[in-house]
């Protein structure tokens, strides 16, 4: 899959909903629960980290639920996006970019959302290919106005800004012509999660599903 193929399925699961849900799934057992609140509530792409032990087989349960587009996030390796893909994402997600994980999202044909933070990053990627990108870490990169500075010069790339977002400034970013959408993890709070209130969930999902 070449980055300009890996772009155009990216733009496809980018464009489902406003919000990309970024999930740390601690315990496997309530992550088939978890998803289907978030697609209940109209967020079907999810993002899971892969940050935990269990986040591969949250995939696989995840990968189980009608309507769902489930990823994994946190890609650093090779080795990374092999289990990844195995496991059943159909979209991965990386903090940044190197040559071995480009390559490796190549082979495996998973489509990949490479992280940027800088104009050079940014054109760097595009010069690869890759027109759909991560904006990572965003608040702590300029956040929004650093996003709508860098579109100025290059505005064939858009983005999925990550990192920091949440209900209160997702319109910020939302806002711009070169954001697809954003990724947050507000919409999936540990003390819900623990306490298995999925309609709770459900009620954060379509508040941000509501945010285009």
């Amino acid at each position: 899959m070449t980055p300009a193929e890996q772009s155009l399925r990216s733009a496809e699961i980018c464009q489902l909903a406003p919000v990309v849900p970024v999930l740390v799934v601690e315990d496997v057992s309530r992550a088939e629960a978890l998803a289907r609140a978030l697609v209940a509530g109209g967020l079907p792409a999810l993002e899971v980290t892969l940050r935990t032990a269990c986040a591969l087989d949250a995939i696989r349960a995840m990968s189980q639920v009608e309507g769902g587009v489930v990823g994994a996030g946190t890609l650093l390796t090779p080795a990374d996006v092999k289990a990844a893909k195995e496991a059943g994402a159909k979209f991965g997600v990386s903090p940044g970019a190197t040559p071995r994980l480009l390559d490796a999202c190549a082979e495996y044909d998973l489509p990949l959302l490479p992280g940027a933070a800088t104009a050079t990053e940014v054109m760097m990627l595009l010069e690869l290919g890759y027109t759909v990108q991560k904006f990572f870490p965003a608040e702590a990169s300029g956040g929004a106005p650093a996003l709508k500075s860098i579109g100025a010069p290059i505005p064939q790339v858009r983005f999925c800004p990550t990192g920091g977002i949440g209900l209160k400034n997702a319109h910020d970013y939302l806002g711009l012509p070169n954001v697809m959408c954003v990724g947050g993890s507000w919409v999936a709070p540990a003390a819900l999660v623990a306490a298995e209130d999925w309609a709770g969930i459900t009620k954060l999902a379509k508040e941000a599903a509501a945010l285009r």
